[in-house]
């Protein structure tokens, strides 16, 4: 296996786009090759080496190989772009559009990740230690095509439309959630385990949504079906009881939406209608 470390030389006040920091573009070439590759610092194009020190260990020319990003990448976008194989780890934040149209491989971020994480994103798997904030697993702006596929686990908080325009895969998030999680999706899943602000699943046509916390109301386009004793997110099995909705009836959608009755007290008057 080959490790290549990328570590930040200095403090970015200006965006870093660098798509070409991949396993399958990287893992080709010499130390001093990725030195030279080109990227984008605001409207410079500049060699890689002129913002990351880069060093390489135990090469061996194998598809097993390992970037490891040290340093404060916040102002570094597009790590991973189209990425199949491999994995990233950056020790630190992250910035806009990691992993975009991935198909395989992982990424582990310790720190947060900035928006758009995983746009597009086809395969793989994205950890996120911190928090992440708005449009993970959506589509470019103007479309109609979100993620459609692996896997996505944020252990912090995630922010508004979560899962924009999903259509497969799996999106988990420990911590709370913004606005409009699941808007217009038509598959996949998305657990949020504590409380979101709001509008889930909003104009969704399939898939599921899991909240395990607060919400503080339910979408109108949602109709009551049952109380269910658990809620499945793959092979994890989550104990409820849940308060299951489907819609959103506006879109003609058959989404599913399931919401922890003890932690929404306020819905408890759905019960009346459990096998009517």
């Amino acid at each position: 296996m080959t490790e290549i470390v990328l570590r930040i030389k200095r403090a970015l006040q200006i965006p870093v786009e660098a798509g070409e920091i991949t396993p399958e573009i990287l893992c080709t070439k010499r130390v001093e090759e990725i030195r030279r590759i080109k990227i984008w610092e605001g409207n410079r194009q500049v060699d890689l080496a002129e913002v990351f020190e880069v060093m390489m260990e135990n090469s061996d020319r194998s598809d097993k190989t390992t970037i490891r990003i040290i340093g404060d990448a916040s102002k570094v976008r597009k790590i991973g772009y189209r990425m199949s194989s491999g994995s990233i780890i950056v020790d630190g934040n992250v910035g806009m559009y990691l992993g975009e149209e991935m198909s395989g491989g992982s990424i582990e971020v310790t720190g947060d990740a900035g928006r758009w994480l995983g746009m597009k994103m086809k395969g793989g798997s994205i950890e996120i230690k911190g928090n992440a904030t708005d449009y993970i697993g959506a589509g470019y702006r103007g479309t109609t095509l979100g993620m459609n596929g692996g896997s996505i686990h944020i252990h912090g908080n995630a922010g508004n439309e979560v899962g924009c325009f999903m259509r497969n895969g799996t999106i988990k998030i420990e911590g709370n959630a913004g606005l409009f999680p699941g808007i217009h999706m038509s598959g996949g899943i998305i657990l949020i385990q504590q409380n979101c602000e709001g509008r889930a699943g909003a104009q969704m046509k399939g898939g599921k949504v899991i909240i395990g916390g607060n919400i503080p109301s339910i979408a109108p386009g949602f109709v009551f079906e049952e109380i269910a004793d658990k809620a499945k997110f793959g092979e994890e099995k989550l104990l409820g009881p849940f308060y299951v909705f489907s819609g959103d009836t506006n879109e003609e959608g058959k989404g599913k939406l399931s919401v922890s009755s003890a932690m929404n007290p306020e819905l408890k008057w759905y019960e009346k209608y459990q096998g009517a």
